[in-house]
């Protein structure tokens, strides 16, 4: 714009400089012959000057083209640099959120997994129907040595806020007596943390009672609790499979939980369950809900006093379904453990536990209509010195059932184990163990015993 401007001042300029030049003789009538020479040489070097500006105007001109034309330019490249980087910084933004999405979805999401495993030797006998023990596979066991994955399970916990979170936990397992695996899903829910006195989760997760009591005892890994541990068999009349008396409890099922802690010495913790019934691997419909409920009080961090309770039909509610009778089962806990020692009791009582469905009708009836047990379990273990511990554990479980008619049956399982503990790693723990289970009743065909010794191990990570 200035360029412009230059121009025409100095093209005006030159036009009043020619104007002045050609008036000029107009002006002076009367002139000499002397001085019309004088003025003739006058007006042919203006005349020069005056196409000599011509020329300079002229060139001007022609830089001042250039110049405008190498504006342009510029101002086209400066647009579309500017255009460059209003599209580059669009990109940058759109790949800074992705950016951000995959930050907050790596933070907010914890992988996990947590090994059992054994390698050992069975020595499993039964009772015949006369003579002493023999040497003989069954109720679950398998006579001789084999390595197993007893569980293993892939833990995936995302965070999508500061209430809401979302766990799955997958269950697989490879067992040498069944010469085959297996995989679950164990837990899939959706949690809600209002208040640590208040969440709620809804899916399959952890019941109140069998996983509390698993992180008091510490060696699930070797054993399961009391509870949850399976005594197979054991229960029927003679000659048909034995039935009955397995484990008295899930820990894990499908529905809603509630539960809610506080932390330190005189704290609280407690879990209200309302689930199907028929634990984490059935996640079958019934006509009735079954609920379990927990409530622990802690005077010093290191200790727990806990009660709890299951009250159902285990799922075997259904539509056009025999009659049914409520399985109850009442629990109990005291425990200790510090960084060196740990020890505790745990005590259940459960009613109908196997046999939910009650006979309706005569003779011939299931092997019985209703059952009882009472169990105890103690515990204990000692860090003696860094890495290395010691533990023993001693099971007692009375079983009693009745038919529609005749005498009442009982059953008993001893059990206990011992060992040696060694903590390879942080998360590597490995134990060298002995292991007794006896049951006897009134039925030889279903007594038993089983010693079992070798290496169990558990690797979290």
């Amino acid at each position: 714009m200035r360029s412009k401007l230059l121009a025409v001042a100095i093209a005006a300029g030159l036009g009043v400089a020619s104007f002045h030049v050609a008036a000029e003789p107009a002006t002076k009538a009367k002139t000499t012959h002397k001085q019309t020479t004088t003025n003739q040489d006058s007006s042919a070097s203006k005349n020069a000057e005056i196409e000599l500006l011509k020329a300079q105007l002229a060139e001007l001109q022609a830089k001042v083209a250039s110049l405008e034309e190498r504006t342009d330019a510029q101002s086209d490249i400066n647009v579309s640099t500017g255009q460059n980087v209003e599209a580059v910084q669009k990109a940058q933004a759109v790949a800074d959120k992705k950016v951000a999405t995959y930050d907050k979805l790596v933070n907010n999401t914890k992988i996990g997994a947590t090994m059992f495993f054994d390698m050992t030797d069975v020595n499993h006998k039964e009772a015949g129907k006369v003579g002493g023990y023999a040497k003989k596979d069954g109720h679950g066991w398998t006579n001789g040595t084999g390595f197993d994955v007893k569980r293993f399970y892939l833990v995936v916990d995302h965070k999508f806020d500061d209430v809401w979170s979302a766990n799955l936990t997958t269950d697989f397992n490879y067992q040498s007596t069944l010469g085959q695996t297996s995989l679950f899903v164990k837990k899939a829910y959706v949690q809600g943390t209002f208040d640590p006195l208040f969440a709620v989760r809804f899916g399959a997760a952890d019941m109140p009672w069998i996983p509390f009591v698993e992180k008091w005892y510490g060696y699930r890994f070797l054993e399961n609790t009391i509870t949850d541990r399976s005594i197979d068999g054991g229960r029927g009349t003679a000659g048909t499979a034995a039935q009955g008396m397995g484990s008295f409890g899930n820990s894990s099922d499908w529905g809603i939980h509630a539960l809610g802690a506080t932390t330190g010495d005189n704290s609280i913790n407690y879990q209200l369950s309302a689930v199907t019934g028929r634990g984490y691997k059935n996640p079958s419909r019934s006509n009735g809900i079954d609920f379990e409920g927990r409530f622990g009080y802690s005077p010093i961090e290191q200790m727990v006093i806990a009660v709890g309770g299951y009250d159902g039909k285990r799922g075997n509610k259904v539509q056009n379904g025999a009659p049914t009778q409520n399985a109850t089962r009442g629990d109990a806990l005291v425990a200790y453990r510090d960084k060196t020692f740990g020890v505790g009791a745990e005590y259940f009582t459960a009613k109908n536990w196997d046999d939910v469905l009650k006979i309706a009708g005569p003779l011939p009836g299931p092997a019985a209509v209703r059952d009882k047990a009472n169990g105890y379990s103690l515990f204990g273990d000692w860090t003696f010195m860094p890495q290395w511990a010691v533990f023993a554990r001693y099971d007692r479980v009375d079983y009693k059932y009745w038919g529609l008619t005749g005498p009442q049956n009982k059953l008993k399982d001893t059990y206990y184990n011992a060992g040696v503990s060694y903590d390879v790693l942080k998360n590597l723990r490995l134990a060298f163990a002995w292991k007794y289970d006896k049951l006897e009743g009134p039925i030889k065909a279903f007594q038993y015993k089983t010693n079992e010794i070798g290496f169990w191990g558990m690797l979290s990570y």
